[in-house]
């Protein structure tokens, strides 16, 4: 059991009710159901960073303003770093201030999201729809057309140029 469940378990038995269900985001219609890709602790640890590793499998947080990607600006596409799906492109992407990586929508069904209680209060926490990398957490104070806010750390994601 990873502390993401463990945590999840503890938090499904404190609230009422328990709101574990993962739904594809997005106001459009979802793309074709995405194959998941699972892999052995192992076999992540040995095509990702320590940091990566950190982030993506064990819902870590990357330093704010550490990361290129919060200043990168340059057309494209931002893909999982676990398995390249795609996620967002940079047409949806905003500088909101906050030292990562943030976007006001995201590709239609390219995240799922889960209630996170590691802070004590409920966030909504978000991973690859592929790979189940963590990726980061939504918030309601993002700019138009949505007023979301998917802020993103940016080891979780890698850049492709347009």
């Amino acid at each position: 059991m990873n502390r993401r469940h463990f945590i999840i378990g503890l938090a499904g038995v404190a609230a009422a009710p328990p709101a574990i269900t993962r739904t594809a985001t997005g106001a459009e219609p979802a793309r074709p159901p995405i194959e998941k890709i699972v892999k052995s602790e192992e076999e992540w640890r040995s095509i990702l960073t320590p940091a990566e590793f950190e982030i993506l499998r064990e819902d870590g947080t990357e330093p704010p303003y550490s990361s290129p990607l919060d200043k990168e600006t340059r057309k494209g596409t931002y893909v999982c770093a676990g398995c390249a799906l795609p996620l967002f492109t940079s047409e949806m992407k905003y500088d909101s201030g906050t030292g990562w990586p943030s976007f006001f929508t995201t590709l239609p069904g390219a995240v799922e999201t889960s209630l996170d209680f590691k802070l004590i209060w409920p966030r909504t926490e978000y991973h690859c729809a592929r790979c189940d990398g963590h990726q980061g957490h939504v918030f309601d104070d993002g700019p138009e057309p949505t007023g979301k806010r998917w802020c993103n750390n940016g080891l979780a994601l890698d850049f492709i140029p347009a």
